[in-house]
């Protein structure tokens, strides 16, 4: 929530189609700095993105770090035709997307690729491999899910940001596992990249949001919502028109590395990969890392005059 996170920063936007989105914004240092669009995923905020803000504004570069429809300070409809990708608002820069941003990210550099230098993507939602991934998918499309994740904050946390990456495969990606772990209030330890103060504040906005509107992402996805745009879309304009980072998660146990690494050579001509030792949450446990290959592609793509 940007107004939790970062006050000082803080904005507020109410378009056109009277949608309201809060967001995190940083003006670059001088115009020839480029700006960095950062989109989230779940169960997160903009907030997840603060080791970027703050590692990008000291390098003199623009952010715009939105709260997500369904999270913060955004509109949190429960119609799922407002979660469409093409009703999405966007700016010029780089797109920097994580989990369901990706999907976000890359659907905005096929309706508007030229407002978009390059993509970067970061564990992205993608499906089917030897085990069962995404059977959680079926417990996030109920309205009990939202209840449970609100009713047990600590073990919702404890499920999506593991001290242990393989608990992902064993207690979130099976049918029912999820669900259980959080309705039986399990919890573990703190990661060691997650402080506790870090911890208080995310909290904090998801007390005052809570899950329903982030859960909408995956009903949306389940209801089908896009599935007319895609459709829409000519087989030559599938492919990412845009340079694309892609950094994969070695031990993200969802968004599978391997699998990843093969779809964005995939659909993606102008490709560049990374691959880290992490779990799914590449931003907040090689903060530095990824910070220096933002840099690097800014300079890259939109060198300074």
């Amino acid at each position: 929530m940007a107004s939790i996170a970062f006050p000082s920063l803080a904005k507020k936007t109410r378009l056109s189609d009277g949608t309201t989105y809060g967001y995190v914004v940083v003006p670059p240092f001088h115009p020839s700095k480029t700006t960095f669009f950062l989109l989230h995923g779940f169960p997160s905020s903009c907030y997840d993105w603060r080791h970027q803000i703050i590692g990008l504004q000291k390098e003199g570069y623009g952010v715009i770090a939105p709260d997500l429809l369904g999270y913060g300070d955004a509109d949190k409809p429960s119609d799922l035709n407002a979660y469409r990708f093409k009703t999405m608002p966007l700016s010029k820069a780089f797109a920097v997307g994580h989990d369901w941003g990706t999907a976000l990210a890359s659907r905005l550099a096929t309706y508007h690729k030229d407002r978009f230098h390059a993509i970067i993507t970061l564990a992205a939602i993608k499906k089917i491999i030897g085990y069962e991934p995404y059977g959680y998918w079926k417990w996030h499309n109920t309205d009990q899910a939202a209840t449970d994740y609100n009713e047990h904050l600590a073990s919702g946390f404890s499920l999506t940001y593991p001290t242990d990456p393989y608990m992902w495969r064993t207690d979130y990606a099976p049918t029912g596992k999820a669900a259980e772990f959080v309705r039986t209030g399990r919890t573990t330890p703190l990661p060691s990249w997650f402080p506790f103060k870090e911890y208080t504040t995310r909290d904090e906005i998801f007390t005052s949001g809570g899950y329903a509107g982030p859960l909408s992402w995956y009903k949306a996805a389940m209801g089908g919502v896009n599935t007319a745009d895609e459709q829409n879309t000519p087989d030559k304009d599938k492919p990412c028109p845009l340079p694309n980072l892609f950094i994969a998660a070695e031990q993200d146990y969802v968004c599978v590395a391997g699998l990843q690494l093969k779809q964005a050579h995939d659909w993606c001509p102008i490709l560049k990969t990374e691959t880290g030792d992490c779990s799914h949450w590449v931003e907040l446990e090689e903060p530095e890392r990824l910070n220096r290959l933002l840099v690097r592609l800014g300079k890259e793509y939109a060198p300074e005059l």
